[in-house]
């Protein structure tokens, strides 16, 4: 798909979005007017991508590696603030240990390319009758010895057609100990972009709590939430609006869901702005709840204060994960990631990837620095009953964990 067809297509499903949830508006309450919570909110600036690469250059002339290869996707943007996507047609930077970065990318596309670059680089482009790979191994052969490091998320294919139109050998290694150690430590703009992008969530959240009645569909909720984003300024990227049975399903079920009196409502949802991303998720009960909703409710709300009550720099991960499991654990819930419980890991990384390293799951050892961004989403679940998770996300400051948006305050409050 093109870039002009594909932001067609993108604008036209964003349109239908906001013109279904008109049409389900109408049938409940009228809808106030939402304001974009973004017109401040600046993109990294070129002068900060130019100090991203010269890191990345230092530690890869640290290691005697002689270039890093990045197909297109986060760190692409990242390092260069190129926006792409990947396709059968291969985009790619070859950065090198000395010298400007090189990107291959379609001949047609150079353009668009172009829009978005923001460091000094050589744009190299390969016509369709013509090969990528060639093209990224010529330009291999005129960096020193040294490894090539292949960032973590590369597709194979690409790695290998490289290797086969290389003229002479060199070794292949793992790119990932030096993305991580660019992009584990955000920056003061980086958190000021994913505070904007969490501002338009919980709003957009607090919206749709206030427009519900009872009848709704899941999939009509979800266009409430899709509509509000929107109009609050965020690039929507990812809603799961699971009602009753369902939401004990982390990720959804494909089961048609109603709301009625009764129903426990999970929304987890998260939006982009400027490329970075926020990950909320709010759970309450639409009309009055029972002893043990309320009981998991206020059991899940306590987790989140468990993770954040351990999280202090120096601390490993994993012991975040570990602090919230004793817990569920003494209170009789399943062990070791089975159900009922606490299934998935305790949080994950977020930055320009809705999830990136490193987890809050009891197997990483990462130290928690300044500048690291968690979610904080310690959620319960009863298969066949209904299942609960709270999710907010969080920085960690100088001696404590920093929220960019306030946990629920209550089963009445949640947002």
């Amino acid at each position: 798909m093109s870039t002009v067809t594909r932001r067609a297509f993108v604008g036209a499903a964003a349109s239908g979005a906001a013109l279904g949830a008109c049409d389900v508006l109408a049938k409940g309450k009228s809808q106030p007017a939402l304001h974009s919570l973004t017109a401040s909110a600046r993109p990294i600036d070129a002068a900060e991508h130019a100090q991203r690469l010269e890191k990345l250059q230092s530690l890869m002339q640290a290691q005697h590696t002689a270039a890093l290869l990045v197909e297109a996707g986060s760190s692409l943007e990242y390092f260069t603030g190129v926006d792409w996507w990947r396709s059968e047609r291969t985009t790619a930077a070859l950065i090198p240990a000395r010298g400007r970065t090189v990107i291959v990318t379609p001949y047609f596309e150079e353009p668009s390319i172009r829009e978005t670059l923001k460091v000094e680089a050589d744009v190299r482009a390969w016509k369709e009758d013509e090969s990528p790979f060639e093209r990224l191994a010529a330009i291999l052969q005129d960096t020193p010895d040294g490894a090539l490091a292949i960032e973590p998320t590369t597709r194979f294919f690409i790695i290998d057609r490289i290797r086969q139109a290389a003229t002479r050998s060199r070794e292949v290694r793992s790119g990932d100990e030096l993305v991580r150690a660019c992009r584990l430590i955000k920056s003061p703009a980086e958190l000021a972009l994913l505070q904007a992008a969490n501002n338009v969530t919980m709003a957009a959240i607090r919206h749709v709590h206030g427009q519900l009645h009872a009848g709704l569909t899941n999939n009509e909720i979800l266009k409430l939430v899709i509509a509000a984003t929107e109009q609050l300024g965020g690039k929507h990227e990812t809603t799961l609006v699971l009602l009753n049975e369902a939401s004990a399903f982390p990720h959804g079920s494909a089961t048609p869901q109603t709301l009625r009196e009764g129903s426990v409502v999970l929304i987890d949802t998260g939006c982009s702005v400027h490329g970075y991303a926020s990950d909320i998720s709010r759970s309450w009960v639409f009309g009055s709840a029972s002893a043990r909703q309320r009981e998991l409710w206020n059991t899940v709300k306590r987790g989140q204060e468990i993770a954040l009550e351990t999280a202090r720099p120096g601390v490993p991960c994993g012991a975040v994960d570990r602090a919230v499991r004793a817990y569920y654990e003494g209170l009789g819930w399943s062990r070791d990631y089975a159900l009922p419980g606490l299934s998935h890991r305790t949080g994950h990384g977020i930055g320009l990837d809705g999830h990136e390293a490193p987890y809050l799951v009891r197997s990483d050892t990462t130290p928690l620095q300044p500048g690291m961004c968690f979610s904080d989403e310690p959620g319960l679940y009863v298969p066949g009953e209904f299942g609960i998770r709270l999710e907010d996300c969080w920085y960690m400051g100088e001696s404590a964990p920093q929220l960019f948006t306030p946990l629920a305050r209550s089963l009445e409050q949640p947002v």
